[in-house]
């Protein structure tokens, strides 16, 4: 027991999260356990049960108790899935305040209203259709309440957050300032008017999060040091002004008083990413009839014209920079590269194209055999198309940022696809890329579809 105590004073004393308890609690959360998970559990469990005691006391209507209490875990459970894929179990950096309930809220509202939409065809209601309005606002207060809950926790167990302040004289005094009124458990470590020095001062300090209080160039942050504070869980936040709010800001968090974004090297959060996976295996599954048949067809015309091999396969990189084997029917000559190497493809005006495959590629229905690396997670649906490994590295060296495409894995169809041609430009492209991962959600990738069967239609290369 003192052994443990000392190793904890030791990392609180670095600047580093505590080990979680156990070695079982720690593999949990190696793999994203997080205690508000039965927080939440038990509070949506707790409120439905209080909520028909309070309206009917001991005399609960109609069904048995067992059969109440097992609607009720059913409605916990979809409650938490909505939950988890709404982004609320995402980590969160310590400093500054999240405005929790209208959240919560809007994700209680979409929870219950899938409980109706599983149960309307079944006439049964794991919670009655009376206590729903109650539910939801006491679920919302106490999902709401469990996150302030374990914000308390967390700087009780680990300490204060330690502060780091960049920018001119002048801010970094006000900022100082409004941290020691408005956020008075953060205590300010270090200050500097250098950004080359973040790294140096964030170890000699042990600092766990680092505020951006003047208008500072994200080239002094990105892509370095930022993806190593995040990594080490250490936050980085911008304070939002008037000219750099003209980009659009988002998620802002109050931070001593003042509106700051919290800077990511990552756009989609891990539960995002989930969510449209979890969306694209839906749809090919309900897809796979067509493809089968459709894949069939399509192969058969292209051993005919073309003969064999009827793949072809290609080393592309995908999902965090990994390289990967992409499948599509070969459309092109078989020596197509021997004497070009890697190039870019000109569409179906290239001269390597087989002329009666043409066609396919004007359709794009050389691409129907990635559905494969889909079912195999190394392609989704839609998102960045995939380039070559050479070309990635070429053009990773030219265009800041370009890393970023790969942080989902690479989609058949794209927004640069149905908006471009097969030359567009790789900087372009990224602005598309960038464009889908900022703006993600289902609806879009449906707009996404839709216009690419229109691409299809039109043979637009």
């Amino acid at each position: 027991m003192e052994h443990r105590s000392n190793d904890i004073a030791t990392q609180r004393a670095t600047g580093q999260d505590p080990a979680p308890g156990p070695p079982i609690i720690g593999a949990l959360a190696a793999r994203g356990f997080r205690w508000l998970y039965v927080l939440d559990a038990v509070a949506l469990f707790g409120v439905m049960c209080l909520v028909m005691l309070v309206r009917f006391g001991t005399a609960w209507p109609s069904a048995s108790l067992a059969v109440h209490l097992g609607g009720f875990g059913a409605a916990t459970a979809v409650h938490l899935v909505v939950y988890y894929f709404g982004g609320l179990y995402d980590r969160t950096f310590r400093l500054g305040r999240r405005m929790w309930l209208g959240r919560v809220a809007g994700l209680t509202v979409i929870a219950l209203a899938a409980c109706a939409l599983v149960i309307l065809p079944t006439d049964r209601y794991p919670i009655p259709r009376g206590n729903l309005p109650f539910v939801g606002a006491f679920v919302a207060l106490a999902v709401t309440g469990n996150r302030h809950l374990s914000r308390i926790l967390r700087s009780s167990r680990y300490g204060p957050p330690r502060v780091m302040l960049v920018g001119n004289p002048d801010d970094m005094a006000l900022a100082a300032k409004h941290l020691a009124e408005s956020d008075r458990d953060a205590k300010v470590v270090a200050q500097t008017t250098d950004p080359s020095r973040l790294v140096e001062l964030a170890e000699a300090h042990t600092v766990t999060d680092v505020m951006l209080v003047s208008e500072t160039s994200l080239e002094d942050i990105y892509p370095e040091p930022l993806s190593s504070f995040e990594a080490k869980r250490k936050g980085v936040y911008l304070r939002v002004t008037a000219k750099n709010a003209l980009m659009g800001l988002r998620n802002v968090r109050q931070i001593g008083g003042m509106p700051y974004v919290t800077l990511l090297s990552h756009t989609l959060p891990p539960s995002k990413v989930r969510f449209k996976r979890a969306c694209e295996l839906v749809l090919l599954v309900a897809l796979a009839p067509i493809l089968i048949v459709v894949t069939g067809l399509t192969a058969l015309y292209v051993l005919a014209v073309a003969g064999r091999p009827l793949f072809y396969r290609q080393a592309r990189t995908g999902f965090q920079g990994r390289p990967f084997s992409m499948v599509k029917f070969r459309t092109m000559y078989p020596d197509a590269e021997e004497r070009t190497g890697a190039v870019m493809s000109s569409g179906t005006d290239d001269p390597r194209v087989i002329p009666a495959c043409r066609w396919l590629r004007g359709t794009r229905l050389d691409e129907l055999p990635q559905f494969w690396n889909v079912t195999r997670g190394e392609m989704s649906i839609i998102g960045p198309r995939p380039e070559r490994p050479e070309m990635t590295q070429r053009f990773s060296e030219l265009i800041p940022g370009y890393e970023r495409r790969h942080e989902i894995p690479p989609g058949i169809t794209g927004l640069a696809q149905v908006r471009g041609r097969y030359d567009l430009d790789p900087a372009y492209k990224l602005g598309h890329d960038i464009q889908y991962l900022v703006n993600w959600s289902p609806v879009l990738d449906l707009q996404i579809l839709v216009r690419t069967l229109w691409v299809m239609i039109a043979r637009r290369g």
